[in-house]
């Protein structure tokens, strides 16, 4: 009787989820009808929202010829690099701080001013410095999208060490635990599927930043290829570059959402 009841659940959920697939798509249909009927009747003027036949052809046109002797797999790739390398050094420098300083308040005292100070700003507000800093290659944007990452993902990181139940810790205590055991086996673990959520936000945020990180001495990425194209008014480009970079976000973001439920299922309620 259990098992029937447990099957039936199961053909539900997925029901549920067949249902809410749909959903999305039709509402994603809609949209698009909309912006076909708007354009092709000319309710807006394509100089400010070209036609899904010109983005169409603008896409078609980037693939076969590239943008400023560069294909756009390349200026994929170089952007994908860039938030690649900030995510990683954020999590690398990120995580294990937001455990210790989870675990002290002393720690905390000591970032707390910096990180708090800088959490705020507009990232533009400080770029120039970095540029002056690090100089106008590379390292200048790559530093940019990691301290957008690095702020969300250790504040995210202190919050989960600080809510894990003190009995739980005096626990693998008493069992023996300490030290980098203690940290790995107990404090991480409970932590993970927080640091998944923070890791989430950091890589949005950072994403996000994107445009602003090549907006300075660059001649590729996909950021840079969407700021370039509004200077000479090829709103197709410009509108191709926004499509592909949303795509992106939701394949890194449906990634890290599959880490989380990997880590832990009973989320996926």
């Amino acid at each position: 009787m259990d098992i029937q009841k447990s099957t039936v659940k199961v053909v539900r959920r997925k029901k549920g989820e067949s249902f809410y697939i749909g959903v999305s798509f039709i509402s994603v249909l809609v949209f698009f009808s909309l912006w076909q009927i708007t354009t092709n009747k000319g309710l807006i003027n394509q100089v400010f929202l070209p036609s899904p036949q010109k983005v169409w052809q603008a896409f078609t046109e980037l693939i076969n010829h590239g943008y400023k002797g560069e294909s756009l797999l390349t200026h994929i790739a170089v952007s994908m690099e860039r938030l690649f390398i900030a995510i990683s050094v954020a999590v690398i420098i990120g995580v294990p701080l937001g455990l210790i300083a989870g675990s002290s308040r002393f720690v905390r005292a000591i970032l707390d001013p910096f990180i708090e100070f800088y959490r705020p700003l507009p990232p533009l507000a400080y770029y120039t410095l970095i540029v002056l800093w690090f100089g106008i290659g590379d390292e200048s944007k790559i530093i940019l999208l990691f301290l957008n990452a690095f702020a969300p993902l250790l504040i995210g990181v202190i919050f989960s060490v600080q809510k894990i139940p003190i009995d739980r810790i005096n626990g693998a205590k008493s069992l023996g635990a300490k030290g980098v055991n203690l940290f790995i086996s107990v404090i991480f673990r409970s932590c993970l599927p927080d640091i998944l959520t923070s890791l989430r936000t950091a890589i949005g945020v950072a994403y996000a930043t994107l445009v602003a990180a090549e907006m300075v001495a660059a001649v590729s990425g996909i950021g840079w290829m969407v700021l370039d194209a509004s200077k000479y008014l090829r709103n197709d480009i410009v509108y191709v570059g926004v499509i592909i970079m949303g795509v992106i976000a939701i394949i890194l973001d449906s990634f890290v959402r599959f880490l989380i439920r990997k880590v832990s299922p009973w989320m996926e309620k």
